[in-house]
Order: C-alpha cells, then sequence, then structure tokens
C-alpha cells in the first residue's frame, strides 16, 4: 500500500476512535467529537480524491470510438 493511503487510514481510524470515545466523556466532549470529525473527514477525502470519476472514464471510451 502506498504511504499515502496508509495516512488516510490512520486518520480515519483514530478520529472515528476520538469520536466515540467522546461519548463517555463528561467534560470538553464536544471537542473531542469535533476533532475525531475532522480526521474522519480528511482521511475520507484523502482516499476518495484517488478514485478516477466514473464519467471520466465514459468520456474517454466514447473519444476513442
Amino acid at each position: 500500500m502506498d504511504i499515502s493511503r496508509i495516512i488516510s487510514v490512520i486518520c480515519i481510524v483514530i478520529g472515528a476512535g476520538l469520536a466515540i470515545y467522546s461519548q463517555d466523556l463528561d467534560a470538553d466532549k464536544n471537542y473531542y467529537m469535533i476533532g475525531g470529525i475532522m480526521l474522519v473527514m480528511i482521511g475520507v477525502y484523502r482516499v476518495s480524491r484517488n478514485i478516477p470519476s466514473k464519467h471520466a472514464e465514459d468520456n474517454e471510451q466514447e473519444n476513442q470510438e
């Protein structure tokens, strides 16, 4: 696996852990929840930007014909 993908997966896992852990805290749980959600969103964005668009593949096939 690529190092960028590993970092993205680690961000997702740590972010999800923080978001779940914040449910058990009494004080300052909003900050942990916000941080966890931010890490999850950053990780998902980093993973999804490497997935090619379906429409790009369709356009390439039309241009070849």
